[in-house]
């Protein structure tokens, strides 16, 4: 038996909306940023004068690199990564939307980034411009392999929509000249970059090309993390150069760079959460390539770790902005969190590569979650602004005045000075058809972990299969499974049972059917003809979540959400001072859609308690016997992704509760 899926294409509303959104506005949009052409305000996404933010000065650099122009580097070692994942968006983009234009402007690109790389295969902008010297020797701060690895990803996206054999050559000769210099051989460097991607790269490269040397060179990186607690420190004490390759970076520990330990036994997630899941990512689809089980458990155990322990109810990571990092067990702070965008998009990376090792249903819950909140809450809906931070409570005199919380925007900013957030939330959602399904050949099943309108093209056995889903989701729980058949097809289709439905109706060609349900999938195992219609319904109901008790910032409060959005409260609808709302012990909800508000969004109303300021606290701080009455009010909660799209004020997801 051989089942595959070939394709998939996506008619979703609600999706497609977003996906067009992205070809229409976010690409050309950034390629203007990228080329200096936009016209904005580049702002810094914290307060921290050593960020560069006069201009991207991207392209520019390429061409610098290349021979084309005279000039110095300028922006963030890295900043050669926004341009991979823009062209890694646009290949994406041109398999969904044929663009003639789009592909010549990135046909261009690669031309000039060809014309950037170093005869041996070497590429990184800045080190070409401005300190040949020092290429490999600070590999704490280079991100000279991040940024490779960005640049292979974009190359094995833009050939497998375009047959592009020069992006692809690009890329093979940059693993070639990273395959050279690192390994345990007598003149190679034995050890890795500070900031994890090449790992997730080379497993991608060789899934493509089959060349078995990238896959162990993607091994290697990963097991020689950890292993000598000393390399950073010497590399920096033999390296040359008189200046810091970033800027006060010289104090991180290793647990920053997830270079405490070997990763076989990292026990906790620790340092900075894109660096880490990253890294997850990368361990979960080498376990899966190489078949290394003690990989995969340790993908298992740091996991646990984060989505039981270390994750906010939005699907963000990253408690702290010191280091944009996690902290400690059930640290998850509301107005000083990180919960950088890029952290989320790593976290479904690292849940999807999961899912291709074990169909677990939690992995699919976690990629949902991060996918409808954090993710799609880091771009504004005209796709041209964009929040680093995610936060899940903010009031704007707090963020102005507390240079604890300079890093929580009250508003989407036109861009950032380290801009790694919207190429990447633009490639996520240009590849979003990849997320819906996984096939198990050898137990001949495919899983559905997404419920979104689209069309997947399977074969079985040199059969043709389609299935096509159709959805009211995200603010309806009806969804449809048809098939189409050449002819009769045996195969077990698993269907998720989200963790936000407590039950459910599964019908087959309009009749009630009874299943198995097996980590968190219901299975249907049949002999599947043309035209079978599985029904399967999903209620729609308003959740309130508590957090554990050990989250000290959650106690007496809940948050609010229907399907797989988490709802918040905003100032522009509710007044401000929202920490005196108070839901009732039983409280009532009631939902309505709105179809001209935001884009069509589903609102909830509840009829609750605020608390009055009494006259009796004016000019008192602190009193023994304080008066305390409540005034009714209506309260409108909006799903949390589109905040901030309207008046600038206070938000907050977690509500008190009485």
């Amino acid at each position: 038996m051989s089942l595959q899926l070939k394709s998939l294409k996506i008619t979703d509303s609600f999706w497609s909306h977003y996906r067009e959104l992205v070809r229409t506005e976010m690409i050309p949009y950034q390629w203007n940023v990228l080329n200096d052409n936009a016209n904005i305000t580049i702002e810094k996404e914290r307060n921290d004068d050593t960020i560069p933010s006069e201009k991207s000065h991207a392209i520019e650099n390429f061409k610098i690199a290349a021979g084309l122009k005279q000039g110095n580097h300028y922006g963030w070692v890295f900043q050669d990564s926004d341009v991979y994942k823009w062209l890694e968006a646009v290949a994406y983009s041109l398999s969904i939307h044929h663009d003639p234009d789009l592909k010549e402007l990135a046909d261009g690109v690669i031309d000039l980034i060809a014309l950037a790389q170093e005869e041996d295969g070497y590429l990184h902008t800045y080190f070409s411009i401005e300190e040949p010297e020092r290429i490999f020797k600070q590999l704490a701060e280079s991100h000279e392999l991040y940024c490779a690895g960005h640049f292979i990803e974009a190359a094995v996206a833009y050939y497998e929509s375009t047959q592009n054999e020069k992006a692809l050559t690009i890329a093979c000769r940059l693993a070639d000249c990273i395959d050279f210099h690192f390994g345990k051989g007598e003149h190679q460097i034995q050890g890795y970059d500070g900031h994890e991607e090449v790992e997730l790269a080379l497993a991608k490269l060789y899934s493509l090309t089959g060349e078995q040397r990238y896959l162990n060179l993607s091994r290697y990186f990963l097991y020689e993390r950890g292993t000598d607690p000393t390399f950073f420190a010497r590399q920096k004490a033999e390296d040359s150069g008189t200046k810091p390759v970033i800027e006060g970076m010289s104090h991180r520990q290793l647990q920053y760079y997830q270079a405490h330990q070997p990763v076989l036994e990292q026990q906790t997630a620790e340092g900075h959460a894109v660096r880490l899941v990253y890294m997850c990512a990368a361990m979960a689809d080498v376990a899966r390539l190489a078949g290394d089980a003690p990989m995969l458990e340790a993908c298992r155990r740091l996991w646990a770790n984060i989505v039981s322990k270390r994750m906010y109810i939005t699907g963000g990571i990253g408690s702290t902005v010191d280091g944009e990092a996690f902290t400690q067990d059930y640290d998850l702070p509301n107005d000083t969190m990180y919960c950088e965008t890029c952290a989320s998009i790593g976290l479904i990376f690292f849940a999807f590569n999961m899912l291709k090792n074990e169909a677990r249903a939690e992995y699919a819950d976690v990629l949902e979650r991060a996918l409808y909140n954090t993710a799609i809450s880091g771009m504004a809906l005209d796709g041209k602004h964009f929040f680093y931070v995610n936060p899940l409570e903010v009031n704007p005199d707090n963020s102005r005045n507390d240079p604890g919380k300079s890093h929580v925007k009250v508003t989407r900013p036109e861009w950032f000075g380290c801009a790694c957030c919207p190429p990447n939330l633009a490639r996520l959602l240009t590849s979003l058809h990849k997320y819906v399904y996984t096939v198990q050949p050898e137990q001949n099943t495919i899983y559905t972990h997404l419920f979104i309108t689209s069309t997947a093209e399977l074969e079985m056995d040199e059969r043709k299969v389609q299935i096509e889903q159709t959805t009211d989701l995200p603010w309806d729980g009806h969804i449809s499974m048809v098939t189409r058949t050449e002819q009769p097809t045996a195969f077990n289709l698993a269907i998720r049972l989200p963790y936000w439905a407590d039950r459910y109706t599964l019908l087959l060609n309009g009749n009630p059917i009874q299943t198995k349900v097996n980590n968190g999938f219901i299975h249907i195992d049949r002999t599947w003809q043309s035209d079978d219609t599985i029904e399967f319904i999903l209620p729609m109901e308003i959740k309130e979540y508590a957090a554990h008790p050990l989250v000290q910032d959650d106690i007496g409060k809940v948050a609010i959400g229907r399907g797989p959005f988490i709802y918040c409260v905003e100032e522009v609808d509710n007044g401000n001072h929202l920490h005196l709302v108070r839901l009732n012990v039983k409280q009532e909800y009631e939902y309505t859609f709105h179809p001209e508000l935001l884009g069509g969004i589903g609102t909830i109303f509840a009829e609750v308690e605020k608390r009055n300021i009494e006259p009796e606290w004016e000019n008192v701080l602190y009193a023994s016997r304080a008066p305390e009455t409540y005034n009714t009010i209506q309260l409108r909660l909006i799903p949390y992704y589109c905040w901030a799209n309207r008046d600038s004020g206070e938000m907050r997801v977690w509500l008190n509760k009485a």
